[in-house]
């Protein structure tokens, strides 16, 4: 059968992801939110820690020398992470952290959407690493030399969602792009 990739139907997936995994991404936030510091929010980000101290699943494969050593450069940095005003400031100190061997773009913006909750700033724009870019190109969206897409360039369907949970939608059903009834 073939795919129908322009009559997808967001609704379908909009509704199985707010059933199915945003109390996930809102119960991350929440638990950020609370951290007592900054410090606090900083270690947790940078071990990828959850409420139960567990490691979230899909930071389990980087190494704990990568992890130390972000945890030691974004605590060095703290005082320009409270200067940031916006989520694409702290975005931005935070990719430096690309230079870890063992650090990649989902570890990035998952360790910048985590300090954000903590202080309040989060994303406007759609952030790229490897999950969300296969979901976007799969989609049809352009994410040539991009590191985000911006909002207006999303259906209308997806418009009504954080740019989080787009972000989220496009890691998670990468590979679900649905087939439309009549499609031949």
């Amino acid at each position: 059968m073939r795919i129908c990739e322009k009559n997808m139907n967001w609704d379908v997936i909009i509704r199985h992801y707010q059933i199915n995994h945003r109390p996930d991404l809102q119960r991350q936030i929440d638990w950020f939110r609370r951290q007592p510091s900054l410090e606090h929010a900083i270690k947790n980000a940078c071990y990828a820690l959850n409420e139960k101290g567990k490691r979230y699943s899909h930071q389990n494969r980087i190494k704990l020398i990568p992890m130390q050593s972000a945890y030691k450069t974004l605590f060095e940095e703290s005082d320009q992470i409270t200067q940031c005003g916006s989520f694409h400031a702290l975005w931005i100190i935070i990719k430096r952290l690309k230079k870890i061997k063992g650090i990649g773009e989902l570890y990035i913006y998952d360790t910048a959407l985590r300090i954000g909750a903590y202080l309040n700033l989060y994303p406007q724009k759609i952030y790229l690493h490897a999950g969300t870019r296969k979901g976007a190109n799969n989609y049809g969206f352009n994410t040539a030399n991009r590191d985000w897409l911006e909002m207006s360039e999303m259906p209308k369907e997806l418009k009504g969602l954080e740019p989080r949970e787009i972000e989220d939608i496009l890691c998670i059903y990468k590979d679900k792009i649905l087939p439309i009834k009549g499609c031949a």
